[in-house]
């Protein structure tokens, strides 16, 4: 018995050590794998030996947050879900009534109040009666409205998370390995503890409603309450209405999707709940979940056994990263070949030999991982140099977790520059589909970019490319019909893709509309400055003809112009339109235009220039919020400036569309 407790309390710190981290986005101290393993075991043995201890993680929803945000009581305590891995446990909870099954999602529950029509309120879930306000991130959050039409009191609970591809770019774009986020999840939590909502918003946070918890008038139907919330404008979970019957199939489906790579916001399960709301706020609360709130159903992680062949080492932005290759094996339907090992640190805590076997799981069914080693022999060799440009390279120790990661020297390195290749392939670049900062990131350790221009050669090494993981003949058909399609670029595309600091769209329309793109051209070649265009300044001047004077970027221009087209633009004189003359500042949502870049694209081709901020030089704020709080709205009042809505400024300037 004594023993037993012993290994409780071990249990029970270790857990909630995880689940400080894992709240509140910190380093990932043990994978999902391990803490139910670890959670499975502490629940028998409280069950067996009768000793709970009051912190134990089976008795609490969530953790206590750290951050200084203001702390506030849930109206509705968000308690957690009691969790099997067993269908026919599912079967015998829904017995004989009309249930429902979504996703059990992999991010951060927060609750939002309305009242009045108006969203008044979030709150993180903390440890289930007492989360965080961070109300001031609601325009910074995507997936709810800020206004809606019912007018009563409303409580609306929800997922805050951020999609695979979101997570693997912002991640690739942070140059210090100890600064990356284990997965989605811990970045969305980390996201919503910063205090800037501009970078939060940048992060592309979403929330997907998964239940509403309250309304004044009567609604008893769940599957009626969420076709409310859609039709409100809310993100809500996928959803199916399935019986006890039917569940089995349901679930293998849902599952297969999973499976199938089908899903990019991150999943760990599948949750079930009854469509009788009332009889499921019957229940009876044990532990830390209420009884028949909703089940929640996670996979069976299988583990699989192989032998490593060998460990790449892929240079991302500053950080040059450990992959196990390993014999292939079937693993959830689908073969699987590679794991990353994140860093030094991992191979040392894994114990990985030169020599080994490996057991690999799929985490959340997608992501392959390794989670023991065994019969390991020799150590691992670290590299001395650079795979991309075989400089030398150096061991960091990170100063708060001691991660110990491996690190180019070579400020050069082409990897080290992949912003430059994500910026020049960009929507406001060359406009390229198919490249993304994880396959240039591949393209470049393999050896077949070095510069922009490499792009346009990528036809060489099709053959490699389509044995590639996550290639094939389609996707590389496509690739390629999306480079040939960007050999003709339009002017300001082009400048914009070339990376020449401080020199961002805006300054590219300005210098083809002033002198063309030939005239930029010659400017440059004679080493002529461009202080006499009209936003441009003596700064961005400085930094063009700075850029141009680098050896490495002329011929890169100049190998760049052997393979794209630059269209010839017209200059339009813009000095009698509608908006000549007149300065704009554009906030708050648009309707008539697709977005604000459209918005201000008329504007300026009506010879109107549109700002950021508002001043004694603004003639009109435009904001479909006339009485908003805003500080934009602020400001024009206190200087006296018109604030007007789309509506009236397409009255009064045209461009309605």
């Amino acid at each position: 018995m004594d023993t037993e407790k012993q290994r409780i309390e071990m249990l029970v710190k270790q857990l909630n050590a995880a689940s400080a981290a894992y709240y509140n986005g910190q380093d990932e101290i043990m994978s999902n794998y391990e803490w139910d393993a670890l959670f499975d075991e502490l629940t028998e043995l409280e069950k067996r030996s009768g000793y709970v201890l009051p912190d134990s993680p089976t008795q609490n929803a969530g953790f206590k947050e750290s951050g200084s945000g203001q702390k506030e009581a849930h109206e509705y305590p968000a308690l957690s879900l009691a969790k099997t891995k067993q269908v026919s446990e599912l079967q015998a909870w829904a017995g004989n009534r009309s249930i429902w099954l979504s996703w059990k999602l992999d991010g951060l529950t927060l609750v939002l109040t309305y009242d009045g029509g108006i969203l008044t309120k979030i709150l993180t879930r903390g440890n289930g009666s007492v989360g965080t306000n961070i109300t001031f991130l609601k325009s910074a959050i995507g997936g709810f409205p800020q206004k809606i039409s019912y007018k009563g009191h409303m409580v609306v609970r929800g997922e805050a998370a951020i999609s695979y591809t979101d997570f693997a770019q912002i991640n690739d774009m942070i140059e210090d390995d100890d600064e990356k986020y284990a997965n989605p999840r811990n970045l969305a939590s980390g996201t919503l503890n910063l205090e800037d909502p501009a970078e939060v918003k940048s992060r592309h946070v979403v929330f997907h409603a998964f239940t509403l918890v309250h309304m004044d008038e009567p609604m008893v139907s769940w599957g009626e309450r969420m076709n409310f919330l859609e039709k409100e404008g809310f993100t809500v979970v996928d959803r199916e209405a399935v019986t006890a019957e039917t569940l089995p199939e349901a679930v293998e489906r849902w599952t297969k999707r999973v499976e199938m790579g089908q899903m990019d916001i991150p999943v760990d399960g599948l949750v079930i709940c009854y469509d009788d709301t009332d009889y499921a706020a019957s229940g009876s609360v044990t532990g830390h979940h209420a009884t028949r709130a909703g089940f929640a159903f996670k996979w069976q992680d299988e583990a699989v056994d192989t032998k490593l062949d060998h460990i790449e080492w892929s240079c991302a932005v500053s950080t040059i990263s450990p992959v196990a290759v390993f014999e292939p094996v079937q693993i959830e339907g689908t073969t699987v070949s590679r794991a990353s090992l994140c860093n030094i640190s991992e191979i040392e805590r894994l114990g990985i030999g030169k020599n080994c076997t490996l057991s690999v799981i799929k985490a959340n069914k997608i992501i392959p991982k390794c989670i023991a080693v065994r019969d390991a022999v020799g150590e691992v060799e670290i590299p001395k140099e650079c795979p991309v440009c075989h400089a030398p390279t150096e061991i960091h120790v990170s100063p708060n977790s001691g991660t110990r990661t491996l690190h180019c020297t070579n400020p050069e390195c082409t990897a080290k520059n992949v912003k430059k290749f994500t910026r020049f392939v960009s929507k406001w670049g060359m406009d390229i589909d198919g490249l993304s900062i994880q396959t240039m990131l591949r393209f470049i350790n393999a050896g077949y970019i070095h510069e922009f221009a490499d792009i346009y050669h990528l036809r060489d090494h099709f053959s490699e490319i389509s044995g590639m993981d996550g290639f094939g003949e389609k996707s590389v058909a496509n690739m390629d019909q999306s480079i040939e399609k960007s050999r003709q670029v339009h002017p300001v595309n082009f400048i914009f893709a070339l990376c020449i600091p401080l020199i961002g769209v805006d300054a590219g329309k300005k210098i083809v509309a002033s002198i063309g793109f030939d005239g930029f051209l010659k400017r440059m070649e004679e080493g002529e400055g461009f202080e006499d265009i009209e936003g441009i300044g003596a700064e961005r001047s400085n930094s063009i003809l700075s850029w141009y004077g680098k050896e490495k970027n002329r011929n890169g221009l100049m190998e760049l112009l052997k393979e794209v087209s630059v269209e010839h633009v017209e200059r339009k004189d813009t000095s009698e339109g509608r908006c000549a003359g007149l300065s704009f500042v554009i906030t708050g949502d648009v309707h008539h235009y697709k977005n604000r870049d459209e918005f201000k694209a008329y504007v300026e081709s009506q010879g109107g220039k549109v700002t950021g901020s508002v001043s004694k030089k603004t003639a009109y704020l435009v904001n479909n919020d006339l009485e908003s709080a805003s500080s934009k709205n602020r400001k024009a009042k206190e200087l006296g400036i018109p604030i007007i809505s789309e509506d009236m400024f397409i009255e009064k300037f045209g461009g309605g569309i």
